[in-house]
């Protein structure tokens, strides 16, 4: 079983949509039962609630089911996960941190965007200050980012990628 990771800050815009965005990619795959992905926060702002509603609107226009309650990153995070995919470098950081602070290695630690070729920033924006246009953008980002990453998992794992 493989696991996949995606971080933001508060778990409610950028990482339950790559989580969502992620499931629905692999869900015509030969191989979608061998991978789990989920998604977290940094902080604890959002622990509970339900994805930010322009990010509900954003998925469901792009035909995306989003499941998802806010959770906070665990430190049994750092043994249960495979990948933890940050969607910035402040993200990045926190992760960083907490690892180190309770000694336990970041396993296949990456940003999201490394994934995806010749991005213009390394970073996922975050689209929580701005309006519906920001989440489209974001989406659009973790469209092409996470084929990236697909196509990574299936060489590493040595995965059928066809249908």
């Amino acid at each position: 079983m493989i696991k996949v990771l995606f971080i933001c800050l508060g778990n409610i815009c950028r990482s339950p949509l790559a989580e969502a965005l992620f499931t629905h990619k692999i869900s015509g795959k030969p191989y979608r039962d061998l991978i789990v992905a989920d998604s977290c926060g940094t902080s604890d702002y959002h622990i509970g609630e339900l994805p930010d509603e322009r990010a509900q609107a954003c998925a469901s226009e792009n035909g995306i089911a989003m499941k998802h309650r806010g959770r906070q990153l665990h430190r049994t995070d750092f043994r249960d996960f495979d990948y933890l995919v940050a969607m910035d470098h402040s993200n990045l950081e926190n992760i960083r941190k907490l690892s180190a602070q309770i000694n336990l290695p970041a396993r296949n630690l990456h940003l999201m965007r490394e994934f995806q070729e010749n991005p213009e920033f390394p970073d996922v924006p975050d689209p929580y200050y701005g309006g519906a246009d920001g989440f489209q953008k974001v989406f659009d980002i973790l469209d092409e980012s996470l084929d990236g990453l697909i196509r990574e998992l299936e060489t590493k794992h040595k995965l059928n990628g066809s249908a």
